[in-house]
C-alpha cells in the first residue's frame, strides 16, 4: 500500500492511512512536521561532501565507502540530544557529536589519519549552508495551502541548531511558527517529549495535530505522544 503524500495531507483523509494510524480522524488544527527527508534532503550524498572537504584538508577518501558506511554509524549513535544544555555549550556539544560521527565514518571507510579538528569544524558549517540542501518539490505549495487553512505548523526533528537558518535560508521560515530540534529538546525521535515541547509551544492538545514524517521514529514518537502519524515515504 502506498503511503501518502504532502498533497494529500490534511484532505479528506480518503487515501490509505499510515502504518498504525486509524482512519476517519478529526481534522487537525496543527501538524508537527519532520524535517529531513520530509521537507528537505541533501542535493548531493554524505559521502560526496565529506570526501570533498577531506581532499581539501589533504586526505584522501572515497565518497562511495563513505556513504556505505555512513548510515550504519549514524544508526549506531547515541542519540543527539543533550538535556540542560544552551547557547555556546550546546554548540559545542553538537560540534563534538557530529566530530565523534564524522571520525568513525572516515576511519570505517579506510581512513588511516587521525581527523584533523578542522576538518570535523568544516564539515559542520558546511552543512549548515543552504546550497548543500534542496526542499521537496511538493513542500512549498503544501506549506501555503495548510497556512490558508489555518493550520499551526511545527518542525520536531532529530537535527541541531542549523536547522533553524536552514529552514530560514530555504524559504520555509515564514510558515512554520515552531521548531524543536533534538539537540536543544534534551531528546530525540522516538521519544515523545520533543512532540510534546512542540504542542505545548503551538498552544495544542494531541487530539488537535497530526505528524507527518518519514521514518519509524517519526510513527514511533508520534504514537507515544499521542498523535497520529501520516508516514511519507520520498523516492
Amino acid at each position: 500500500m502506498r503511503p501518502p503524500t504532502l498533497a494529500s495531507v490534511p484532505g479528506s483523509w480518503a487515501m490509505p492511512p499510515a502504518q498504525g494510524t486509524p482512519p476517519a480522524l478529526p481534522r487537525p488544527e496543527g501538524l508537527l512536521l519532520d524535517a529531513m527527508g520530509t521537507l528537505i534532503g541533501l542535493r548531493q550524498s554524505v559521502g560526496h561532501t565529506y570526501a570533498a572537504l577531506a581532499a581539501e584538508h589533504g586526505l584522501s577518501v572515497g565518497a562511495a565507502a563513505i556513504d556505505a558506511v555512513f548510515p550504519r554509524i549514524h544508526r549506531q549513535a547515541p542519540p543527539l540530544a543533550f538535556p540542560g544544555l544552551v547557547g555556546a555549550a550546546l554548540e559545542a556539544a553538537e560540534r563534538q557529536w557530529w566530530a565523534e560521527r564524522i571520525a568513525a565514518a572516515l576511519a570505517a571507510a579506510g581512513l588511516e589519519e587521525p581527523l584533523p579538528p578542522a576538518l570535523a569544524d568544516a564539515l559542520f558549517d558546511r552543512f549548515a549552508q543552504a546550497d548543500l540542501w534542496r526542499v521537496y518539490d511538493d513542500v512549498g505549495e503544501a506549506l501555503k495551502r495548510w497556512h490558508r487553512r489555518g493550520l499551526r505548523l511545527a518542525v520536531v526533528s532529530n537535527f541541531d541548531g542549523r536547522l533553524i537558518g536552514l529552514l530560514r535560508d530555504l524559504g520555509l521560515a515564514d510558515w512554520i511558527s515552531v521548531v524543536v530540534v533534538s539537540s536543544a529538546a534534551g531528546a530525540a525521535k522516538p521519544d515523545p517529549a520533543p512532540f510534546a515541547q512542540a504542542l505545548a509551544q503551538l498552544g495544542l492538545s494531541p487530539g488537535q495535530a497530526w505528524h507527518v514524517g518519514d521514518s519509524p521514529e517519526d510513527e514511533l514518537g508520534a504514537r507515544a505522544a499521542g498523535l497520529p502519524c501520516v508516514r511519507i515515504r520520498r523516492t
